[in-house]
């Protein structure tokens, strides 16, 4: 258990740089050219957001989650799988390739039959590292996951920038996309020392694929919903109307997707390990207050600062990105504690109930949002908002059948958490109100204060959890300085 202790740490430590550093280049790369570009050019890249998400999915059919899951993986499993991954991309490509057309004209953009081709070609390099990945997670090597990540994304955004500033427009987006996938791919196959080989075993994918069709069904579902407002927004609205939330969104993302992608990166491979459900428990309680204290508390300062944040690092032209952004911090809110209770049962192997868990959700979700986008882009959010809650009191349903972790014992857990991140917000949100200063200087100064606000109040009142998560860290460093 030690030994499992100390990966685990290991591989947050890891997960959790590759996660900044990669977010952080692609956070900057994402200003620089969100002041080049115009917000039409990311409101057609949007629109083609869904097509690319559902070929993705597709392709991997669940198989590289059951690849990590499962105890014991030989030559002919990941094998098996890579084969795959490999025919299945090349049928995509062809798909998009002749579907390209159809949908310019059905957005009226002519212009993305080309850019999906190419980005459809993208596919097909990825699902060539896809497996080697897989593995690196399954053996919890996140060392050499960041390292290839982190050159990627460089290079990557330097590529973007250069044609932006050449004025390639909407195709430096393009390749921003098409330079990260080709590079992590040539870098994986250089140093993951793992190779396929010329074998499909039939018994392998029907092993796997038993655990995976249900995890691709409930992922296709996911995708239609997540991306589906992109299709709706670009068809009903302009593309500019599209870049504007796709903007928000990204903000928002930044925080929620990755701290629970963070996680969840970490916590299937290791938490798929313990057998003793009280102990499975703990451990999951441990996550779920950490994560909702950093989520609670930076969500809450990003709504509070999302003004002066998006005017000063995108400019004016982006003004109208702000109230999306306040609302869909309402929508992130809680997707972190969503996906560590869904992960509940793809530990105890259940992707049957799983799979049943998405499709109860969205059977609500997916008719609202149609029907809501009708109306406007903000009416569409509030239902977001309110999918959000449901799918919370939906999940912890479920999963408090295999851990006994019920839904009043959660909200109690987190609740302190909230309390303290919208009094923060709140004194934060009124400062930068009443300051009467650049944008960039009154950024500054909330988060400043909101920093030493939390802190000052949480070494006060000697505030459990962040007294262990301040716990967690000094041990880090220490072992770290130990290595030295």
């Amino acid at each position: 258990m030690n030994d499992l202790k100390n990966k685990t740490i290991y591989g947050l430590i890891w997960n959790l740089i590759e996660r900044f550093f990669n977010y952080f280049f692609q956070f900057i790369v994402g200003i620089i050219l969100a002041r080049i570009l115009s917000p039409k050019e990311f409101g057609l890249m949007g629109m083609l957001a869904i097509f690319i998400a559902l070929s993705q999915v597709l392709i991997s059919s669940g198989l590289n989650s059951a690849i990590i899951r499962k105890e014991s993986c030989e030559q002919k499993d990941y094998s098996t799988v890579f084969i795959f991954n490999i025919v299945s991309s090349f049928f995509f490509f062809i798909l998009l390739f002749l579907l390209a057309k159809p949908i310019g004209i059905f957005y009226e953009q002519p212009i993305l039959e080309s850019i999906l081709i190419v980005l459809a070609f993208g596919l097909v390099i990825e699902a060539f590292g896809g497996i080697q990945m897989a593995k690196l997670q399954r053996e919890m090597n996140f060392k050499l996951q960041t390292k290839i990540t982190l050159v990627a994304s460089f290079i990557a955004g330097i590529v973007s920038i250069s044609m932006a500033l050449l004025e390639y427009g909407i195709w430096s987006l393009v390749a921003l996309h098409l330079t990260r996938v080709l590079i992590s791919t040539l870098l994986i196959w250089v140093f993951v020392k793992w190779k396929p080989s010329l074998l499909f075993d039939k018994q392998s994918f029907k092993e796997l694929f038993s655990f995976g069709s249900r995890l691709l069904l409930s992922g296709l579902i996911d995708t239609v919903y997540d991306k589906g407002f992109y299709l709706l927004i670009g068809k009903l609205y302009t593309p500019a109307r599209l870049g504007f939330f796709n903007r928000a969104e990204r903000f928002e993302n930044l925080v929620s997707r990755n701290i629970s992608g963070w996680i969840s990166k970490v916590s299937y491979p290791m938490l798929s390990q313990i057998k003793d459900t009280k102990v499975l428990q703990n451990s999951y309680r441990k996550i779920i207050q950490s994560v909702m204290f950093i989520t609670f508390v930076l969500l809450f300062g990003l709504a509070a600062t999302s003004e002066a944040l998006i005017i000063s690092l995108l400019g004016e032209k982006w003004a109208d990105s702000v109230i999306y952004l306040q609302m869909l911090v309402f929508v992130g809110m809680l997707h972190p504690i969503q996906a560590l209770n869904t992960e509940v049962l793809k530990v105890f192997g259940r992707s049957d109930l799983f799979l049943r868990v998405v499709i109860i959700k969205k059977a609500i979700a997916i008719p609202l949002m149609i029907v809501t986008a009708f109306i406007s882009i903000k009416v569409m959010i509030l239902g977001m908002i309110f999918m959000s809650v449901l799918s919370f009191i939906i999940n912890v349903h479920w999963s408090n059948k295999f851990i006994k972790y019920t839904l009043m014992q959660q909200v109690k857990d987190i609740f302190p958490s909230f309390v303290l991140a919208l009094v923060s917000g709140v004194i934060v949100y009124f400062i930068g109100y009443y300051l009467q200063t650049a944008p960039v200087i009154t950024l500054m100064i909330q988060i400043v204060s909101g920093f030493f606000f939390v802190v000052a109040y949480c070494e006060i009142t000697k505030h459990s959890i962040y007294l262990n998560i301040k716990n967690i860290l000094i041990d880090i460093y220490r072992k770290y300085r130990n290595k030295e």
